[in-house]
């Protein structure tokens, strides 16, 4: 049974991370990536193992987390894949219930795209694994054709539907301020931006394509 859940945390800005003692529960393991590590352990949390470049740290910060952390994954900056993909890789191979990436949006856009495509292919390749992004005012998921009942969450009450193929086929809404019924939708459109739930519980499904879900507050 997958009980583990892994929290990786990447070197994108502060103001963006969420309050992280909200997601300390007691079967999480927290992996740093990049300058993330250096973060983790500011922040009083023991990284369980670090990937990275480190070419975003100083000399004396990288002395720290070497000092600090027992396992240390470190690539040259010449190298394939990003250190998010590395860590992402490695979560993946832990057979976890749910891996969570934080510090993954803002500063740069190259940087943030390629953590949505990481995302994306890791959602497709991993369906027993639930893989979220997160910052203080976002959670973005994948889901692929089918029915999920979804919560409503005061702290991030506006919810998106962003397609990710060509065509995402009769995507039926139910529970929301604006409601849909077998509505095909193309990549390129606005039409499920910013929609909300007006009851406690709501339904998304459609039969075809893949989704992007993206729950936002202002």
């Amino acid at each position: 049974m997958r009980k583990v859940i892994i929290h990786l945390l990447g070197g994108g800005p502060d103001y963006l991370l969420p309050d992280l003692s909200l997601y300390q529960e007691p079967d999480v393991v927290w992996v740093g990536v990049d300058r993330g590590v250096y973060t983790l352990i500011e922040k009083g949390i023991q990284p369980a193992i670090a990937f990275g470049d480190f070419d975003s740290v100083s000399e004396a910060e990288f002395s720290m987390i070497e000092e600090r952390v027992h396992e240390l994954k470190k690539y040259k900056p010449e190298k394939d894949e990003t250190d998010m993909e590395h860590a992402l890789n490695w979560a993946i191979t832990q057979e976890p219930l749910l891996v969570r990436l934080f510090g993954s949006t803002g500063g740069r856009l190259d940087h943030m795209f390629g953590n949505v495509q990481l995302l994306l292919q890791a959602s497709l390749d991993n369906p027993l694994v639930q893989i979220e992004m997160i910052d203080v005012q976002n959670t973005i998921y994948i889901r692929t054709a089918g029915e999920y009942q979804i919560q409503k969450l005061a702290e991030k009450k506006y919810i998106s539907f962003i397609p990710l193929s060509n065509d995402v086929k009769g995507i039926t809404l139910k529970g929301f301020k604006y409601p849909l019924t077998n509505r095909h939708i193309s990549l390129g459109s606005t039409l499920c931006i910013s929609n909300e739930l007006i009851d406690d519980y709501g339904t998304f499904s459609f039969s075809e394509g893949i989704l992007m879900i993206v729950r936002s507050t202002d």
